[in-house]
């Protein structure tokens, strides 16, 4: 199946209507509190779907009904700009079977996540080509005094270009260039998914990885098993997030670094690391999964992301 053509999506301007859904965990209240009052200082209007707030069952933040009618209701509403995940935490997978797509379609609107919430944006992206943003969350990032990269949020809601270098803690691992459109998520979603009616689609993209508290060899047996199932074929580079707090208690320096280049020993194209997108320990950089995108490491090391122009 050939992917969709990207929908075009408008400039968001500062002011715009945020739509705050729940779709796997809920959050701590004084986390949301915080984060609405980040949001509102800079000019948005952030309001919560009906069930967003819940508590339960378990750790989900609602039913799985209740969290995918707050989606859809998310999406169709008229006076949203933006659709924002509170957080990720787990369950998202279980809405992957009830989305209403062409509804999604219709009503297009950029949708901010990361972490558990990957396997949703990717589908919307393989399926329709909705362009998907891989930046902060409310009740994970705006509540935090330093949790936003700011100039790539404002360059993502605009469609215009950015490029992320050394500031956003970008470093080359394997020398090169290379080129493609930008595609990804959580290491550990993603390889979740594999095998299932929402496999990714990685080959012959651009791929941006990161995850959280994953010691070096389960990301070397993550990395064995995409490699193994075919999702490296034709991937033109590869660049890893921040990994917070992916290292062995004890470890040597650098052995992750080390455990990524033996489990890629075969790959051809260039490595970097380092990039603060998605778990991070400061300024969440937002990345646009669906446009073009250039990966240059050399001595240092810079990710341009083109715009949605």
């Amino acid at each position: 199946m050939g992917a969709p053509p990207l929908i075009a999506l408008g400039a968001i301007p500062a002011g715009a209507g945020v739509s705050v859904i729940a779709p796997a965990s809920f959050a701590r209240q004084d986390r949301i509190d915080d984060g609405v009052k980040a949001l509102r200082a800079l000019g948005y209007h952030p309001r919560f779907t009906e069930h967003a707030l819940r508590r339960g069952p378990l750790f989900f933040a609602g039913s799985r009904e209740q969290r995918a009618a707050d989606l859809h209701a998310a999406f169709a509403d008229p006076e949203t700009g933006l659709v924002m995940s509170l957080r990720g935490g787990y369950g998202s997978n279980d809405l992957l079977d009830q989305l209403d797509l062409e509804s999604i379609r219709e009503h297009a609107k950029p949708f901010f996540a990361y972490s558990d919430l990957t396997g949703i944006q990717l589908h919307l992206l393989d399926r329709l080509g909705l362009p998907v943003f891989h930046g902060p969350m409310l009740a994970a990032d705006f509540y935090l005094e330093d949790g936003v990269h700011l100039p790539s949020f404002a360059a993502a809601l605009a469609g215009k270009s950015c490029s992320v270098a050394a500031g956003e803690g970008l470093r080359t691992l394997k020398p090169g260039n290379a080129r493609g459109m930008l595609y990804g998520g959580c290491l550990s979603i993603l390889v979740s998914l594999l095998g299932t009616a929402w496999e990714p689609r990685t080959e012959g993209k651009l791929l941006f990885l990161e995850d959280v508290g994953a010691k070096p060899y389960q990301v070397h047996r993550m990395l064995w098993q995409l490699r193994q199932a075919g999702k490296l074929a034709g991937v033109p580079g590869i660049v890893f997030g921040e990994m917070l707090d992916c290292a062995s208690p004890g470890g040597e320096p650098g052995l992750l670094e080390a455990t990524i280049l033996n489990a890629l020993a075969d790959f051809d194209g260039p490595i970097a690391f380092g990039l603060r997108s998605g778990h991070v320990s400061r300024q969440n950089v937002t990345l646009t999964f669906g446009v073009e995108a250039d990966l240059a490491a050399a001595d240092s090391a810079e990710l341009r992301i083109a715009g949605r122009e």
